[in-house]
């Protein structure tokens, strides 16, 4: 039985051998798709002399923004409220706490697939009272396709890529080596924020119904790179 030595330990050489060489490349990708669902944030407010004159219109308010939203049925993939807050405004002169007023917040999100509907729906959320609507912020699904897609051509890039210096030497690749996502072996990044706000509006319940927004969907980038390292057939130099 032979005694392991150090050189028996050592990892092997990343850079291959003279009878096989190696190529190390990047692939990437860049696709401009266009979004699959829009989120837009409700912001419900009230204001009262007492605490529960502010909790009840609060109340009537989110049940009226709640109804409305849930009237355009599938169009709405997901919908859930977020902070209730009901805070206090005491008086600015005068002594001990004295309330002036109370302000009640029900903040709401809802999340859409049909943007036909997102424009008419974000208008008349806008015109209930004291009632904010920000958004829409565009995205892709987790599962979308465009991420596949993304991430297909970025090892058909590396692919393609190292057959190119191949051939610049007069040969050829002979395996596959290695192939990992950029970062793979390190933390995960911290995720991204969603699409940029594109429109805003606070106002209080109009007597006509306001026109619908019409809101173009903002095209979503997305990134996909490997490194790969290939072997390939030793050339004539």
């Amino acid at each position: 039985m032979t005694t392991p030595t150090a050189d028996d330990h050592r990892p092997a050489v990343p850079y291959g051998t003279p009878d096989a060489p190696r190529i190390a490349v990047r692939g990437e990708a860049r696709l401009e798709v266009d979004p699959e669902i829009a989120r837009i944030g409700i912001s419900v407010a009230s204001r009262g002399k007492d605490r529960r004159t502010a909790l009840d219109d609060l109340t009537r308010r989110n049940a009226a923004a709640l109804e409305l939203i849930k009237s355009y049925g599938d169009a709405v993939e997901h919908l859930e409220t977020g902070a209730f807050s009901i805070s206090p405004e005491l008086k600015e002169k005068g002594r001990g706490e004295r309330v002036h007023a109370y302000h009640g917040r029900v903040h709401l999100t809802a999340e859409l697939a049909d943007f036909t509907a997102l424009g008419e729906l974000t208008t008349r959320l806008a015109d209930l009272d004291l009632t904010r609507v920000d958004g829409p912020w565009w995205a892709l699904r987790p599962d979308s396709p465009a991420h596949r897609q993304a991430r297909q051509q970025a090892v058909k890039e590396a692919v393609q890529r190292a057959g190119e210096y191949a051939e610049a030497l007069g040969t050829t690749l002979s395996a596959l080596v290695e192939l990992a996502d950029i970062g793979a072996e390190e933390a995960p990044p911290r995720p991204q924020a969603p699409g940029r706000m594109r429109s805003m509006a606070y106002g209080a319940a109009a007597e006509d119904t306001a026109a619908p927004l019409d809101l173009e969907p903002q095209r979503q980038k997305i990134y996909a790179a490997v490194n790969a390292r290939f072997t390939m057939v030793p050339p004539r130099l």
